[in-house]
C-alpha cells in the first residue's frame, strides 16, 4: 500500500471518531493530526486497531484506534463483559478490577468498573493501585468469574495496557482468549459500550485492606525455614518499588517475614507515572537500579531488590567475591530461586515424592539439571505466566507445585496466585540471603556453588527494537528468514536440532523430523549446537522488538574460574550476533 493510501484510508477512519459520540478533547486532538502537513501522528494512531490478543492490551496512551485510551479501553472491558455473561449464563457474575501507578491507569479502571457493572456485572474495585499478583490472588478468594488489571508491566511511560484474567486467577487461555477476542472485536463503536459515562454504583464495591491482609498471610505461610529469619532478621536490605505498586505491600511483606532492618529508596517511594528517576521502569536494566545500588553502599547493605511498576517482576543485585555490587539476571533469578526451594524443602522434610516445577522454553536449561539431579518433575512451556499457571492448573489436585519461573525476571513460589508475583519473591529471596548469611555466604557465593554442581550457563538476551508499522513488517520479513534459511552453524559449531513452534516440529542435522509437545503453535525458533549452545527467537507479544535469547555452556571446576567463563561467552556472544544478523 502506498503512503498516499495509507493516509487517505486513516483519514476516512478518524473521520469516524469526530461525531458526538466520542468527546471533545478526543475530537480536538484528531482535528489536529489531520490538519498537520505531517501525517505520521494520524497514522500511527489510525492505520490499525490496537488488537485485544492473548494477553490482552497495549500500547501507546492517545487517541485513536490504534492507542490506549477510554474507548479502547470501553471496548475491551464491554467485550469481555458479553463474553462473562455468555460463559456463566443465569450467575451473579462478579470481576475484581486492579490498577498500577501509571497516568490514567485508575481513570481506565474506574471506567472498566462502571463498564462492567452497566452489563449487571458486581465489580470489586480497589481502592488505590495495588500489585498484578494480589488481583489474580482477589479472583480466587472472592470467587469471581474474572479480573482485570490496568498495566504495562515495566514498559515506558508512554504505555498503558489491559490484561484480563479467568476464573482460576490465571490470563486466559483458550477457548476463552479466542471467544474474548471475538467479542471485543463486535464492539465496533461507542454507542455499544454500556456504561462509558456512567455505570450502577450498587455493583460496585471497593476493597484493600482485608484482601491484602489475607494475600500478606498466604504470602508469609511460604517460609520454607523460619528459624533462619530469627537468626538473620537483622539482615540488610534495599528495596525499591521505582515509583510503583511494589510500595504497597512488599515492605509490609518483610515486616511479617521478620525482616528488621529494610531500607526503601525515599526518591522511589513516590508514586508516579512519569517514573522520574529513571530511563525505564524495568528492574531487568541496570539503569533503575541506581539509586538502590548507591544507598546499598552507602550503608554497606547486604541484598538489593527492586520490582517493577505492578510488582510482578523482581531485580535483585548482590556483592560479588571482590566486594563489588553485581546485577543478577533472571535466568539467575529463576534458577537462585528453585535451587533453595528443593534444597530447602528436602532438608526439612517436605517433599511428598509429587513436586513439579516449571521453566519457559527460552529460561536457562541448568534449571532442568536442578531438577533432575534431585527427582523432581520439570515441566516446558511457553513464553509468560499464563502458561506456567497452565501448568499448575493441570496438575492440581494430582501434583504439587513449588515453583516456576522465566529469564525476564519473574518468579512464582506459590500457587494461590496464578501470574508471577514480586510479592512472594521479595520475601523469599530476603529468606534466602538470610540462610546464605546463616553460612557465612553471600547470595553471589550460593550462585558459584550452583554453577560449581550444575555447569556453568551464561544468557543473554539481545532485544532489537522496530517500532511503528513499518518495523512490525521488518520482523515479521526477518522471522520468515530465519525459519527459511536457518543457519547450519552458530559460532562455529554445528546446528544439530532445529526447533519450530509455529509448525511444532523438531529438525535434527540428518532431517529427522519430530513433533513438538505444546499445546498450540507459537512463532518461536530455537536452534541447539553441538556445544550446547541454544539461541531462541521470537518477536515479543507485548513490545515493538524482536528477542534473542542466548545460551552459552561452560565448565566452570573453581569458583575462581567464573569471570574466565563469562568473558569466553561474551565474546561467543558477538560471533552468534554476526552469524544471526542481530
Amino acid at each position: 500500500m502506498d503512503n498516499t493510501e495509507l493516509i487517505r484510508q486513516c483519514e476516512a477512519k478518524a473521520r469516524q471518531w469526530l461525531t458526538p459520540a466520542y468527546d471533545e478533547q478526543t475530537q480536538s486532538a484528531i482535528r489536529r493530526m489531520m490538519d498537520s502537513s505531517d501525517k505520521t501522528e494520524l497514522i500511527e494512531a489510525f492505520y490499525k486497531n490496537l488488537e485485544f490478543g492473548t494477553g490482552g492490551l497495549r500500547g501507546i496512551m492517545g487517541v485513536g484506534s490504534n492507542r490506549m485510551n477510554i474507548y479502547t479501553v470501553g471496548a475491551a472491558t464491554q467485550g469481555l463483559s458479553n463474553y462473562i455473561l455468555k460463559a456463566f449464563p443465569g450467575k451473579q457474575c462478579s470481576v475484581v478490577v486492579g490498577h498500577d501507578c501509571r497516568n490514567n491507569s485508575r481513570l481506565f479502571a474506574e471506567i472498566s468498573a462502571n463498564i462492567f457493572s452497566a452489563n449487571g456485572i458486581k465489580v470489586y474495585l480497589f481502592d488505590d493501585m495495588r500489585p498484578t499478583p494480589e488481583m489474580s490472588f482477589a479472583i480466587r478468594h472472592l470467587g469471581c468469574q474474572s479480573g482485570i488489571i490496568l498495566t504495562a508491566s515495566h514498559n515506558p511511560k508512554e504505555y498503558n495496557g489491559y490484561k484480563a484474567y479467568w476464573d482460576d486467577g490465571a490470563q486466559v487461555l483458550a477457548p476463552h482468549d479466542a471467544g474474548i477476542i471475538d467479542e471485543v472485536n463486535k464492539v465496533t463503536r461507542p454507542e455499544l459500550i454500556k456504561g462509558l459515562n456512567g455505570g450502577t454504583p450498587s455493583l460496585i464495591e471497593t476493597i484493600g485492606e482485608e484482601v491484602d491482609k489475607a494475600y500478606l498471610d498466604q504470602v508469609h505461610a511460604l517460609s520454607i525455614d523460619p528459624a533462619v529469619i530469627n537468626r538473620q532478621g537483622d539482615l540488610k536490605i534495599v528495596y525499591t518499588p521505582i515509583h510503583g505498586t511494589g510500595m504497597m505491600l512488599i515492605p509490609r511483606s518483610l515486616r511479617i517475614w521478620g525482616f528488621t532492618n529494610v531500607h526503601c529508596v525515599p526518591e522511589q517511594m513516590v508514586k508516579s507515572g512519569d517514573f522520574p528517576t529513571v530511563v525505564s521502569p524495568n528492574p531487568e536494566n541496570a539503569e533503575a537500579l541506581t539509586l538502590a545500588i548507591q544507598l546499598a553502599k552507602d550503608i554497606d547493605a547486604d541484598i538489593v531488590m527492586a520490582s517493577d511498576p505492578d510488582a510482578d517482576r523482581v531485580g535483585m543485585a548482590c556483592k560479588d567475591d571482590e566486594g563489588k555490587w553485581t546485577l543478577i539476571n533472571g535466568n539467575q533469578t529463576a534458577m537462585l530461586f528453585l535451587y533453595y526451594i528443593i534444597k530447602n524443602r528436602i532438608a526439612q522434610g517436605l517433599m511428598k515424592g509429587n513436586e513439579f516445577v516449571v521453566k519457559t522454553i527460552v529460561t536457562t536449561e541448568l534449571i532442568k539439571k536442578i531438577a533432575d539431579k534431585n527427582h523432581i518433575e520439570m515441566f516446558d512451556c511457553y513464553t509468560g505466566f499464563k502458561w506456567i499457571a497452565r501448568e499448575i492448573r493441570l496438575n492440581e489436585g494430582i501434583k504439587q507445585y513449588i515453583g516456576g519461573g522465566e529469564e525476564s525476571y519473574g518468579f512464582l513460589a506459590e500457587d494461590f496466585v496464578r501470574d508471577k508475583d514480586a510479592v512472594s519473591a521479595c520475601s523469599l529471596l530476603a529468606e534466602i540471603c538470610a540462610w546464605a548469611k546463616d553460612q557465612g555466604k553471600t547470595l553471589y557465593d550460593v550462585l558459584m556453588d550452583i554453577y560449581m554442581e550444575y555447569g556453568f550457563s551464561q544468557e543473554t538476551t539481545i532485544n532489537v527494537v522496530k517500532p511503528g508499522k513499518s518495523g512490525a513488517d521488518e520482523i515479521k520479513a526477518m522471522m520468515e528468514n530465519y525459519r527459511n534459511n536457518p543457519p547450519a552453524t552458530i559460532a562455529g559449531s554445528p546446528v544439530v536440532v532445529v526447533k519450530d513452534y509455529q509448525s511444532l516440529v523438531a529438525t535434527d542435522a540428518q532431517g529427522n523430523r519430530t513433533a513438538i509437545q505444546q499445546p498450540e503453535p507459537s512463532n518461536v525458533l530455537q536452534y541447539f549446537t553441538a556445544d550446547g549452545t541454544k539461541v531462541s527467537v521470537r518477536p515479543s507479544g507485548t513490545e515493538p522488538k524482536i528477542k534473542f535469547y542466548l545460551e552459552i555452556k561452560d565448565v566452570m571446576s573453581a569458583p575462581n574460574d567464573y569471570r574466565a567463563c563469562v568473558s569466553r561467552a561474551v565474546g561467543k556472544v558477538g560471533l552468534i550476533q554476526h552469524d544471526l544478523g542481530c
